[in-house]
């Protein structure tokens, strides 16, 4: 056993797709600000309160902070001069009246139910009832009719203060009466919840960025709108982990090598822009990574990237790496960016198997782990622990408030644990970065790409992008007015991330599987009108269908089947 500590880095990545309408500003669905108000809130906290010697890795896609930011400016708007902020959802909580049409009404009430029926419902006795009636109701073609503005302002209200972050809702003095109330909300009180609504969501950029400023975590990104690169440049690089997948028709995307250079150089230039620092590393889009795609990486000037574990195993030619193998960085032919590999168990227990422990015997438990990986190698290895930083939180009892800060202080406080970020990791003389001789091209998620290509339903939406990237390459060296091509360039962008394939597909849940459907024709139909041309009739039928029941919701996966 080795006296050198096991440096530990923890990186939490974090995104959304765009839910605007992009021709209107229309908000279409509110997962961005939920997840601000809840998860990035509470995860800026959970840093802020750690002791001064955790460090941590914090991904943030430009395209997920415009977002954020978008939300807080039409917030102040909406407060100061009653300017309404686009989000039905956001607007029921201030309306003077609530929607009387019955379809509106039907689809503000059943999003309210969009909540962890255990930790977010029922909780909340008042909540849990208002939902019960809720429930029954939307199971009558005319139940809505008979539920009175009463209860679908309590319900809404009842919806926001359940998505608050933890530590805003235990700390804040203005939710507590809220919360003690518990029902009748007048329009002061919900004016009030949405007082600091836009307070967190206007502070949430200015908190990381000031983590990072005293040297609490290093900030990474992804391409600007999380597009999945290694298949922009090339779907044949799908077929490198599975050779037998089927590729979409059009067989490439159309100019990728252009397209996947531009997400990267818009993603560095908002990051200094707005952050006041390029990034030295990137999360490439779910751990998307091809030999291609590393050179480009490493072209545009980051140092580091990151993938999954079976990405390594592959690229290895053996059997599932141990530990002295998996906790390096590696260099592909000795070149280019250090790449470090996911270490799936650790990471996954965090995802899918603390959430119903206490959370003593959660950390305990990885802690025991992190100590038989120190106690059967050699030195100046990294153990890389990647996961979604906002989606696992729901699942966890009050939104993880226990778990997470136990474990920085049970990290910090080891004497044979290091917690480190992967900046600092390769700057230490101890940790060699080893030459990996080919890169077998693969993302996190069981080190292949069919998440995101090969299913039917996935391989038409690719089809659909890549007649619209035809139209637009021919369409937009004719458009002179610059702010017009940046508009497109944008949109076409928007079209590009991963989030719609990642959904496409029969195994994901039928209400999800919709929503972003509609949301994906609804980008893509966007793209068209900015170039001044109609909609083709194929956007006006649905992708995809599903009726599967994915462990968590789908919305997070394990990285070994």
């Amino acid at each position: 056993m080795s006296d050198d500590p096991l440096r530990v880095v923890i990186c939490w990545h974090m995104h959304q797709p765009d839910y605007r309408e992009p021709l209107t500003g229309e908000w279409l669905a509110p997962w961005t600000y939920l997840h601000g108000l809840k998860d990035y809130s509470d995860m800026a906290a959970h840093l802020e309160n750690a002791p001064e010697s955790v460090r941590a890795v914090v991904n943030l896609t430009p395209l997920l902070l415009e977002q954020i930011a978008d939300y807080a400016q039409r917030i102040e708007a909406w407060l100061d001069s009653g300017t309404e902020p686009g989000d039905p959802l956001l607007a029921a909580l201030l309306a003077s009246e609530l929607p009387d049409d019955r379809e509106a009404r039907r689809a503000l009430l059943d999003r309210c139910l969009h909540a962890n029926e255990q930790h977010m419902i029922e909780r909340f006795p008042a909540y849990a009832r208002l939902a019960t009636i809720t429930r029954e109701a939307l199971a009558s073609p005319v139940g809505p009719d008979y539920l009175t503005d009463r209860h679908l302002s309590d319900l809404v209200t009842w919806y926001h203060l359940a998505w608050l972050g933890e530590i805003v809702r235990r700390q804040d003095e203005r939710i507590r009466p809220l919360l003690e109330k518990g029902e009748d909300f007048s329009l002061d009180d919900r004016r009030q919840l949405v007082e600091v609504i836009g307070e967190i969501l206007s502070g949430i950029e200015d908190r990381y960025e000031k983590l990072a400023a005293d040297g609490r975590i290093e900030l990474s990104t992804s391409p600007y709108a999380h597009p999945m690169l290694p298949l922009l440049l090339d779907f044949g690089s799908a077929r490198e982990p599975r050779p037998e997948v089927t590729l979409p028709a059009c067989e490439r995307y159309p100019g990728g090598a252009e397209r996947a250079a531009w997400q990267l150089e818009r993603a560095r230039n908002y990051c200094e822009e707005n952050l006041g620092e390029v990034p030295k590393g990137c999360w490439p889009s779910e751990g998307g990574v091809s030999a291609a795609t590393l050179r480009l990486i490493g072209e545009q000037g980051f140092t580091w990237a990151a993938s999954g574990q079976a990405v390594l195993h592959h690229s290895l030619e053996a059997e599932t790496p141990d530990s002295d193998a998996l906790h390096r960085p590696y260099r592909l032919e000795g070149t280019g960016p250090a790449c470090f590999f996911r270490d799936d168990e650790l990471s996954d227990r965090i995802g899918f198997v603390y959430n119903d422990w206490h959370a003593d015997d959660a950390v305990d438990d990885l802690v025991a782990r992190l100590e038989r990986i120190a106690a059967e190698g050699g030195s100046g290895r990294v153990v890389p622990i990647i996961l979604d930083g906002e989606n696992p939180w729901e699942h966890y009892p009050h939104n993880g408030i226990h778990f997470v800060p136990a474990l920085y202080s049970a990290l910090t406080d080891h004497p044979r644990l290091h917690l480190t970020t992967f900046s600092e990791a390769l700057a230490d003389p101890a940790v060699e970065v080893m030459t990996l001789p080919q890169l077998v091209a693969g993302s996190w998620v069981y080190g292949d790409f069919g998440t995101w290509i090969g299913d039917p339903d996935k391989n038409r939406a690719w089809d659909l992008l890549c007649a619209a990237k035809a139209v637009c390459d021919r369409r937009l060296p004719k458009v002179s007015d610059a702010d017009r091509r940046t508009a497109i360039e944008r949109q076409l962008a928007v079209c590009e991330s991963s989030d719609w394939f990642w959904w496409f597909g029969d195994y994901n849940p039928e209400n999800v599987v919709a929503e972003f459907d509609r949301l994906y024709r609804g980008q893509l139909k966007a793209l068209y009108t900015l170039l001044d041309e109609t909609p083709p009739a194929d956007l006006e039928q649905e992708v995809s269908h599903g009726h599967g029941r994915p462990e968590l919701g789908g919305t997070m996966r394990r990285g070994s089947e």
